[in-house]
């Protein structure tokens, strides 16, 4: 059976059937995507190698837990992939890099991962909206934004990357999440 003809959505119903060739199908698909969102987060290829796999395992085990009214597939398994690199920093302790980061850096180095043209043009405007947005934000809500989504550290390791106290960096990040949203919220409604 050639399981590249389904969606998401149905492998993974059969992946919670237990069909390992659904799970080869969405690993195909997403494999290099989580590993490059691992490998952002963590930054070392090994830990990022060992996530992916382990995402993969928990799919495995947890498919009938997926509830398709709350999230979409890809959400799904990029919430799970996130989680996981943060669990495995705080296990790790990890230092906290000391370089500071732009998004355009960030954003450049996920492998873009799509399975036709329509979604390889999805992903690129929205890609272009997200950094068009962030790059009117003011540089102070700018970074620890990045250090929050895309690095997966806590307020408190923001607090102290930055050397800012704990109240102005929630602060920053509320501020900064409001006016993404006015901004995204503006994009969507002039299409």
């Amino acid at each position: 059976m050639d399981y590249s003809i389904f969606d998401d959505k149905i492998l993974i119903e059969l992946i919670a059937q237990k069909s390992s060739d659904a799970l080869t199908e969405l690993h195909r698909r997403y494999s290099r995507l989580l590993f490059s969102l691992a490998f952002n987060i963590v930054g070392d290829q090994a830990w990022a190698e060992e996530i992916t796999l382990d995402v993969f395992m928990r799919v495995w085990e947890k498919a009938d837990t997926y509830q398709v009214d709350l999230a979409k597939v890809n959400t799904w398994l990029t919430r799970i992939t996130r989680n996981r690199a943060i669990d495995v920093l705080r296990q790790h302790h990890t230092k906290l890099s000391q370089q500071t980061i732009s998004w355009a850096e960030v954003t450049d180095q996920v492998v873009e991962f799509h399975n036709t043209p329509e979604q390889a043009a999805e992903l690129t405007m929205a890609r272009e909206q997200i950094r068009h947005a962030v790059a009117q934000l003011p540089p102070e809500q700018q970074q620890p934004l990045l250090l929050a989504y895309l690095k997966g550290y806590s307020h408190s390791q923001i607090a102290a990357e930055l050397g800012q106290p704990l109240g102005t960096v929630k602060t920053r990040l509320r501020q900064a999440m409001k006016k993404l949203r006015q901004i995204l919220q503006g994009v969507d409604k002039s299409n």
